[in-house]
């Protein structure tokens, strides 16, 4: 106990972690009732059967929908999205110019600060059928095309966004990760005659990998979980039929139509889920690649 300032400094974020971490899980409780507000969730009567809301989502002719368009996007963003972090990172490890690499560090990280809403206002100035972009397709004569309303718009459009938003920002870890290696592998390489591409192949990435894993079990581990604000925002009649995921289905359900036990049950379905995929994937990464998060 002869460092005990350090655990009081640990209170807090223990305090923290109770209060928004694991007391509302209390509210899970709600997914097994049928919850009326005026009695609360305890004297709130149970369901019978008690699974009743999770076999009356998976009734509906809407459940295959939303989670097909869930997996479907997440895995596409996952594919897509992933490895950019990581290459912005080793290519900005090349800037030599501290001034540089920061401008453009901050010029990166800038749009990771925007709200859903003006990313999702941005988009619509640059791809709505008077937007910029269809005015350059105007005048090269190719017409208009309805980005912002279409179905197969829709995906391309949410993920480019992400990429354009997160990438700077999800690069940090990676920075971090490569200055934290040792120039004598750089001097080493040098002196062998290594060229900036061989340096990067056989210095940077196998060093960083370590990290690169851990965040991709970590990425897979969050496939089913989409916030529903973009998402609903992006929402238009012609694409409904891509753009709803379980998130804005749960909202909408929850919230817009007051069925909260059901929108609870789909909501606790989605994390279980996610659960059993992050346990599957830090247990093949485990077995592969001997680096795993527990």
């Amino acid at each position: 106990m002869g460092c005990w300032q350090l655990y009081v400094l640990l209170v807090p974020s223990l305090i923290w972690l109770a209060l928004f971490a694991y007391y509302p899980m209390y509210g899970l409780l709600i997914a097994f009732k049928d919850f009326k507000i005026r009695k609360g969730i305890i004297a709130s009567p149970w369901v019978t059967p008690l699974f009743k809301h999770f076999s009356d989502f998976f009734s509906t002719s809407i459940a295959r929908t939303v989670i097909m368009n869930t997996i479907k996007l997440s895995v596409y963003q996952l594919l897509f999205s992933f490895w950019v972090p990581v290459v912005f990172a080793l290519m900005l490890n090349q800037v030599r110019s501290n001034k540089g690499r920061k401008v453009i560090q901050t010029i990166s990280y800038a749009p990771y600060f925007l709200s859903n809403v003006v990313l999702v206002c941005i988009i619509s100035v640059l791809f709505s059928s008077t937007g910029v972009v269809n005015h350059v397709l105007e005048s090269l004569g190719i017409g208009i095309k309805y980005f912002t309303s279409e179905a197969q718009f829709f995906r391309p459009l949410y993920i480019g966004s992400t990429i354009w938003q997160q990438t700077g920002f999800n690069a940090i870890i990676y920075i971090a990760a490569l200055t934290a290696i040792s120039p004598e592998y750089y001097e080493a390489a040098l002196i062998d005659g290594a060229s900036k591409l061989q340096r990067v192949l056989y210095i940077d990435l196998p060093m960083i990998m370590p990290t690169v894993v851990l965040m991709f079990i970590l990425s897979v581990g969050n496939i089913m979980t989409i916030g529903y604000e973009k998402a609903w925002l992006m929402q238009a009649g012609g694409n409904i039929s891509v753009s709803e995921i379980i998130s804005t289905y749960v909202y909408k359900t929850g919230l817009q139509s007051a069925q909260y036990s059901f929108a609870t049950a789909v909501g606790l379905f989605n994390s279980v889920v996610n659960f059993v995929i992050l346990v599957l994937a830090n247990l093949i990464a485990k077995r592969a690649a001997d680096i795993s998060i527990f």
